[in-house]
């Protein structure tokens, strides 16, 4: 009775989770069988001859020598890669890349149990070999409408960032919404940009090109942006579209080849709604901007930012609106120093804070947008506070650092610091705001209904 009293005296996740290891120790977990399903469903997209993973994980025998460090990287969750914490904020999120808790603890099981092959008359579901030079997006929504490409530039094998900024003229004859989006360097030009803006630009009365806004933005690693529907990301008809890419002779990163990278080109992908899409009813405007976040309160995007040699740096920014918005995606931005990000949103009305995002173990060679599943996308009232915020490691410790004895300002170069978050934001009035709301509460109503 003692020790069933100590038992009853564990936490319930502890209970869980040996429950959970007991269960995969009495059937054994193989590669034949559930392991290789998990493999080829998150890890070969990368893992494959001509993928940016350093290593291939097509066959048992090629995973099987890397069996222990496949286990540490999982259950870490460094891999697969994507950077957001589980149990902080919301987790609905489109286009997550993490595995479920159930999968970690398989993969776990496995190696410990030896990493056996199984029955070798059968085989794991096959893997889905992408073409690196596919679009994103074209499994589900075909080929872009459009690709703007840049122009083409040898990068070399080493020396200082480069910057390119060109104007492109799509073509575009009539006002356009977006559906999707991809930025993509062809081939081995992955490795050496650093990062690829557009902006849309529109000739005024006397024809003098004027800013109309950020078409979209891309940095190592970014997968790509949908945008919801009932709302439009505009380009005008006539308009032209502003490149402004970095790159980084040599490259960052794992992928980095420290050679030259011939022909670089960038392109983006552009998926359309029909035309006339935004005269339907209900449709609102969404943009996406950068929300600058300041250093020790600098007045200024990334003035007075100094991080000390083996130290370390935060940066924190405020911002608000006079309507009310739904927030439909979010993505910190930095540099090899940065690390981890959060955003908040607060309530001056009730004081209230709520955790939106944390993004604890950030890296630069992995940009994602986090995008949410629009039913749970926050909703911001007038008047109420995005808190952003983002840590920055300038010592040893920090795996991305290239040298802990300098001293990093803030500027464009990769070897200096940023700090900023992107973010896409569906601009609303107040009676959509609460039509929004009012639906939020039906579904919830009708879920708590289902489940009686």
């Amino acid at each position: 009775m003692k020790n069933f009293s100590r038992f009853l005296s564990l936490p319930l996740f502890v209970l869980l989770t040996g429950l959970t290891q007991a269960q995969d120790a009495e059937r054994e977990l193989t590669y034949n069988g559930e392991i290789g399903r998990i493999i080829n469903e998150n890890c070969v997209v990368c893992h494959q001859e001509g993928g940016i993973g350093p290593m291939q994980f097509q066959t048992y025998d090629q995973v099987r020598p890397w069996a222990p460090l496949i286990q540490l990287k999982v259950a870490s969750r460094e891999m697969p890669p994507y950077a957001y914490d589980h149990g902080i904020g919301l987790q609905d999120l489109i286009g997550d890349w993490r595995l479920e808790q159930e999968e970690i603890d398989q993969i776990v099981s496995w190696v410990e149990q030896g990493a056996p092959l199984g029955d070798t008359d059968m085989s794991p579901p096959p893997y889905d070999l992408k073409d690196p030079a596919e679009w994103n997006f074209a499994a589900e929504l075909g080929q872009p409408d459009l690709i703007v490409p840049s122009s083409s530039y040898d990068i070399p094998s080493s020396g200082n960032d480069l910057w390119s900024r060109e104007f492109v003229d799509p073509g575009l004859t009539a006002n356009r919404c977006i559906k999707a989006v991809q930025v993509k360097p062809r081939g081995d030009a992955s490795a050496v940009v650093h990062h690829a803006n557009s902006s849309v630009w529109l000739p005024n009365e006397d024809e003098v090109l004027e800013n109309y806004g950020m078409l979209t933005e891309y940095a190592m690693g970014k997968w790509g942006e949908m945008v919801p529907d009932g709302v439009c990301r505009t380009i005008p008809a006539g308009a032209q579209i502003q490149w402004n890419i970095h790159m980084y002779p040599g490259g960052v990163g794992a992928i980095a080849q420290g050679e030259i990278i011939e022909d670089n080109v960038v392109e983006i992908g552009l998926w359309f709604h029909e035309e006339g899409y935004e005269s339907g009813g209900g449709i609102y405007k969404q943009d996406l901007a950068q929300y600058n976040i300041q250093f020790e309160g600098a007045n200024q995007r990334n003035a007075k930012m100094v991080i000390p040699p083996n130290g370390y740096g935060m940066t924190q920014g405020f911002h608000s609106f006079d309507h009310p918005v739904r927030i439909d995606s979010f993505q910190p931005h930095g540099h090899l120093r940065m690390n981890a990000a959060s955003f908040e949103i607060f309530y001056p009305e009730t004081g209230r804070t709520e955790q939106i995002s944390q993004i604890s173990n950030w890296s630069a060679t992995w940009h994602h947008s986090h995008i949410y599943e629009p039913e749970v996308a926050p909703l911001v009232p007038t008047g109420a506070v995005l808190v952003l915020k983002q840590w920055y490691d300038n010592t040893a410790n920090n795996p991305n650092n290239p040298d802990p004895d300098q001293w990093v300002y803030g500027g464009s170069r990769t070897g200096d610091e940023m700090s900023h978050a992107w973010i896409a934001v569906t601009h609303l009035d107040e009676e959509g705001f609460e039509k929004i709301v009012a639906e939020r509460k039906e579904r919830e109503v009708n879920s708590l209904a289902g489940n009686d």
